[in-house]
Parts: structure tokens; C-alpha cells; sequence
């Protein structure tokens, strides 16, 4: 079985066939998905999918590459925190690839966000794209390390992924990794240690080889997971066990919620 740990059913591509989405993730023994929130204004639709579907969880958080959304405070984030089925803040961080500028509110949103995550016990979702030295400077002034969590969609070289190691936190490969001419990432891909790796799709984006170009989603997962054993030597199953593992673990879900993830349709 594998576990898809970031990826965006809410989003408009969806909305036409969200139920089938839903059975092709279920045929390809994808048990469960976070749902991850980038906007508070979007969020209730984030939480409405995780509360409708057993195997479907939550994050909250607002994402750094928007910059016109509302400014969230801990309050905020930690009252919704403690909704059921949110287990996670974020998505958060720095994004310093698509904005210019003076780019200091991303870092304040970033500080909210893991003060958040440190109150309410939850884990964070980080995002850093062209912004590592910072991303972990401020992981490491805010502490961080209490709340511990994921850099999703790695793409940094093995250095950043063994900073963040040494903070705690988990490392969450996507589609990139299938790519062939993403060399750094197979390498860092070959050394995380497995009790410390997750799979994603970042789904609607990234779709991994074989279908790259196209619409992703949680079933392609495995495709991800296929990748990884490959650079890694090992089977499928070994890394579809340790990242399942790994996923209940981190953001406190009981694994015997397994037998009860069976999908049901999106109204």
C-alpha cells in the first residue's frame, strides 16, 4: 500500500471528476492523502474533503507564493488546528524562485506558522524553492525542531536534506524524482535514510514518469515510489512499507484506520 503525503484535491482541476480521482487512487492501493491548505479563504474546502472521507486528512496553512492572501495569525492557525482530521500546518515557508523584491513577509509568515505548529503540536509542511539558507535559518531561530515535520518536494541538494535531517525532519520526494535529468535528487534520494522518507504527488502537479505532462494524481504515487526503489536497489514494497510507516508516525495517525479507509464519493 502506499500513502500519498501532500497533495491538492481541492483544487479546480478536480472538480469535474473528483470521484473517479478517488477510485483510481483506491485501485492503486493508495490508501490514504493529505489534503494540504494554501490559503485560509480556500480552506474550508480543504477541511470538507478530509471530514467526508475517512482515508483523507488536512493541513492548514497559507503558502508563500501568495502574496494578496490574508495574513494569518497563530490564533488562527491553531484554532483550526484543532479541528478533527487536521493533523498537520502548512503548507509554509520561502519561495524565492517566482516573487521578487522584499520578500520579508514571507518570512514573518513563515515565523507564524511554525510558532503555530509548536503550540498546537502538530507538525509543519515546509516549501522552500530557491530559498534554503533562509528556510532553515528560520526553522532553526523558531524552533523549529520542537514541531518537527517535512520538506515537501525536495529539490535541494543532499547538504540541505542532511540540515534538515539534523533538525528532525522528514524529507517528501515527488515526480521530480522520476526525472532523469534530475541528478542531484537521485542522489539525495539514495541516501535519506528510509525511516526518515515520504512519498507525494504535489498532485495536480509534477506527474512522474510515465506520465509526465500530464494532470497528476494520488495514484501515481506509487510511480514515485516505483522511482525511489529503483535509485535505491530495493523493491517497491520496501519503500511503499517505510513511507506508510513513516507517514502514520509523523503526523500521529493511528494505522488501524487503514481498514476503515474506504473511499466515498465526492458530492
Amino acid at each position: 500500500m502506499f500513502v500519498d503525503s501532500h497533495c491538492h484535491l481541492d483544487f479546480a482541476d478536480f472538480a469535474a471528476d473528483r470521484p473517479a480521482v478517488l477510485a483510481a487512487m483506491a485501485a492503486a492501493r493508495v490508501t490514504h492523502a493529505l489534503c494540504i491548505g494554501v490559503d485560509l479563504a480556500a480552506w474550508p474546502a480543504v477541511h470538507a474533503l478530509a471530514t467526508a472521507h475517512p482515508n483523507l486528512f488536512a493541513t492548514v496553512g497559507v503558502h508563500p507564493d501568495y502574496p494578496d492572501a490574508s495574513e494569518p495569525t497563530v490564533d488562527d492557525l491553531v484554532a483550526r488546528a484543532a479541528l478533527p482530521k487536521v493533523v498537520a500546518i502548512g503548507e509554509t515557508g520561502l519561495d524565492y524562485y517566482r516573487l521578487g523584491g522584499d520578500l520579508e513577509w514571507q518570512r514573518q509568515r513563515f515565523r507564524v506558522h511554525i510558532r503555530a505548529a509548536r503550540e498546537a503540536g502538530l507538525p509543519l509542511v515546509v516549501h522552500t524553492r530557491a530559498a534554503a539558507a533562509d528556510t532553515l535559518a528560520i526553522m532553526r531561530d523558531e524552533g523549529a525542531m520542537a514541531a518537527g515535520g517535512v520538506m515537501h518536494c525536495f529539490t535541494e541538494t543532499w547538504e540541505v536534506a542532511q540540515a534538515a535531517l539534523d533538525l528532525g525532519f522528514h524529507i517528501s520526494l515527488s515526480g521530480i524524482v522520476t526525472f532523469k535529468n534530475a541528478r542531484d535528487l537521485h542522489d539525495v534520494a539514495r541516501r535519506i535514510p528510509l525511516d526518515r522518507l515520504l512519498i507525494e504527488t504535489d498532485a495536480p502537479y509534477l506527474a512522474p514518469v510515465p506520465h509526465r505532462g500530464k494532470r497528476n494524481q494520488p495514484a501515481w504515487v506509487a510511480d514515485v515510489a516505483a522511482g525511489i526503489a529503483a535509485l535505491r536497489g530495493v523493491s517497491v514494497a520496501t519503500v511503499a512499507a517505510a513511507t506508510t510507516e513513516n507517514f502514520f508516525r509523523l503526523f500521529n495517525i493511528p494505522e488501524e484506520s487503514i481498514a476503515d479507509a474506504v473511499p466515498n464519493p465526492v458530492p
